[in-house]
């Protein structure tokens, strides 16, 4: 009888494992893919606009209607694309979408790859550094600058020569006057622990147009 009923009860135990398994299987969602939001508004989506501020190649610029913006881009067999929401009235683009995505990609890559291309080299003085080896340094700072690296002066004040750190300073503002032509100064001489230290980035080349 006892072996009747262990029957029985594993019986049942397995009959509902099986249920809730299935019924577990029947509630799993299918996953779904991520939909990417386009980082404008174009075309049909473009809802609630009266008129638009029309912009792009061969097409006549200046204030439309919408539906009449929707039509010439229609024509052109191109997107209707809003690029500045905010300003009255918004700004639309007609453009091929997908190559308006493509070149705004590779200038923001571009950009980027500029940025972290940025090198930052040091040039080291004690604080009675000599002219011989000031001229030195001098020349070698210009040629970082040039390049398009920024530099970081800086004083070292070994031991009891601490007390020199105005003569460190004064050599430091000296840097700064004779690089004025390569540099703009984004710090200041300021004592850090045992350096006094000055930053420089270069100066944007200016270019003039032939007359």
């Amino acid at each position: 009888m006892q072996a009747q009923n262990r029957k029985e009860n594993i019986f049942i135990f397995l009959k509902l494992g099986r249920k809730q398994t299935i019924a577990k299987q029947l509630t799993i969602r299918p996953r779904q893919g991520r939909i990417k939001e386009q980082p404008n508004r174009i075309n049909e989506k473009i809802k609630g606009l009266k008129e638009v501020r029309l912009v792009g190649d061969n097409v006549e610029q200046g204030v439309f209607s919408y539906d009449e913006a929707i039509r010439i881009a229609d024509q052109l067999e191109l997107d209707l694309v809003e690029i500045s929401p905010n300003a009255v009235p918004p700004v639309c683009k007609i453009v091929d979408y997908q190559k308006f995505l493509y070149h705004q990609k590779k200038r923001e890559k571009e950009a980027k790859a500029k940025t972290a291309k940025v090198i930052l080299k040091e040039i080291r003085f004690g604080p009675q550094t000599d002219d011989h080896d000031y001229n030195f340094k001098l020349k070698h700072a210009i040629g970082f600058l040039k390049e398009g690296c920024k530099v970081k002066a800086y004083v070292f004040f070994k031991g009891r020569s601490i007390l020199f750190k105005e003569q460190g300073e004064v050599l430091l503002l000296r840097f700064a006057s004779d690089l004025e032509d390569y540099a703009k100064v984004d710090q200041l001489p300021q004592l850090e622990g045992k350096r006094m230290i000055v930053m420089f980035s270069p100066k944007a080349k200016v270019t003039t147009k032939p007359k």
